[in-house]
């Protein structure tokens, strides 16, 4: 019998709050954290608005040689991952570390580091080059620092599936608890890939919404003037513990991990395969896995990214797979608010889910201005709705036609 896997710890860089407090009082007020870029002047841009972490201060949390040293997403994670150890309260000194490790995943990497050297040789030459350009950008490296920060020596490594990222990395951390690789994970995803590079390309791709001129409504899953997605950063880990383990240290514990599912659309390097046969694999896939049907979920955390493709095969796969329940079942894209965190959006969305779990309250879409037909199921427009919720699902796709599925219950 494979183990049970809870969550005893949480954190969050957001771009609706920085820390678990602050983010749960915005996530329930349907606060929208969308606004204009400010990291550069993004005025020749097709795309101008984002969804900035703009309370982050990297002075508050490392030294300046610390901070030097680490891209932005590798900050990030490094601030959520702490926030998650201290609230489960780990005695370091007296733990065996090498039961406990680390699986922190990005969907980019370092793409501020990159553009900064890439900068740095063009106008000074290979020599003037950091030697920590390729520790700074690649995607392990969170994993790497946390672990060297805190003497964990358990599994570590990093997951890169573009947007399903978060949730392939908290779902490989919960089966390497349950086939005793460890005790204790710490996983979820890291994303900064808000800078001018960054920017072009989804620009260039025409994935991101236009609507400049009313940045706090330009993120709008499901709506039927839904015009493309709103690029986001930050961080949501998670610590995940062996139940029995954290029920002999009196641990407080969140919600279980009861299911993990996958697929591969193998369809189109961007788009969702159009049937959405991919997207409901993978939810099929994660309720085998937790071995419960369909009616028994009470929350769904859509993907939600507020593209015209997306929005549509999603609602497609939620009919497809869960039938009539499709009407009952409460569902939200917390992206209306923070925009789309891309690789760490499955970490952050997972930590609502176990929220909803806790407070007894479903987050809103917000900007749900005008309706879909065909996007007819009910999103929670505009308010949060105060709701029993037992089983929550949070799904995740990823540009590569990549699907990872977590479902999280009450504990």
């Amino acid at each position: 019998m494979s183990h049970r896997v809870v969550i005893t710890g949480m954190g969050v860089v957001s771009p609706i709050g920085i820390g678990v407090k602050q983010f749960t009082a915005a996530l329930f007020a349907g606060e929208n954290g969308v606004d204009r870029i400010t990291h550069f002047d993004p005025s020749s841009y097709r795309s101008q608005m984002a969804g900035e972490a703009k309370d982050f201060d990297p002075s508050r949390y490392f030294s300046s040689r610390e901070a030097k040293h680490m891209d932005r997403f590798t900050q990030f994670g490094m601030v959520a991952a702490e926030e998650a150890i201290q609230q489960v309260g780990l005695e370091i000194e007296k733990e065996d570390l090498t039961k406990i490790g680390v699986l922190i995943g990005s969907g980019v990497g370092g793409l501020w580091t990159i553009e900064k050297e890439k900068t740095v040789l063009m106008e000074r030459g290979p020599q003037r080059v950091s030697p920590f350009l390729v520790p700074m950008l690649i995607t392990d490296i969170t994993s790497a620092q946390v672990a060297i920060k805190y003497g964990f020596s358990g599994p570590n490594f990093s997951i890169s599936t573009a947007c399903a990222t978060g949730n392939h990395a908290i779902g490989e951390a919960f089966k390497i608890i349950q086939r005793e690789d460890a005790q204790v994970m710490i996983a979820g995803g890291s994303e900064a890939a808000i800078t001018p590079l960054g920017l072009a390309g989804f620009c260039s791709m025409r994935a991101l919404s236009t609507r400049n001129g009313e940045p706090a409504k330009a993120s709008r899953p499901f709506d039927r003037e839904r015009d493309g997605f709103v690029i986001g950063e930050g961080a949501g880990v998670v610590v995940l513990e062996e139940l029995e383990r954290a029920r002999r240290r009196g641990a407080c514990i969140l919600g279980e991990i009861i299911g993990f599912g996958m697929s591969e659309d193998a369809y189109h390097i961007t788009q969702p395969i159009q049937d959405g046969s991919g997207i409901r694999k993978a939810m099929a896939n994660a309720l085998a896995d937790a071995r419960i049907s369909p009616e028994k979920v009470d929350y769904i955390n859509a993907h939600g990214t507020s593209t015209p493709f997306n929005d549509r095969i999603e609602t497609l796969a939620i009919k497809a797979l869960f039938n009539s329940h499709a009407y009952k079942v409460p569902i939200s894209s917390t992206k209306s608010m923070t925009g789309h965190l891309l690789g760490a959006t499955g970490g952050v969305e997972i930590i609502a889910c176990v929220l909803s779990l806790r407070e007894g309250v479903i987050p809103p879409t917000i900007n749900y201005e005008v309706p879909d037909p065909d996007c007819d199921l009910d999103y929670v427009p505009n308010q949060s709705r105060e709701t029993k919720v037992h089983i929550a699902l949070s799904d995740s796709m990823g540009f590569g036609g990549h699907n990872s599925v977590l479902i999280v219950k009450k504990f």
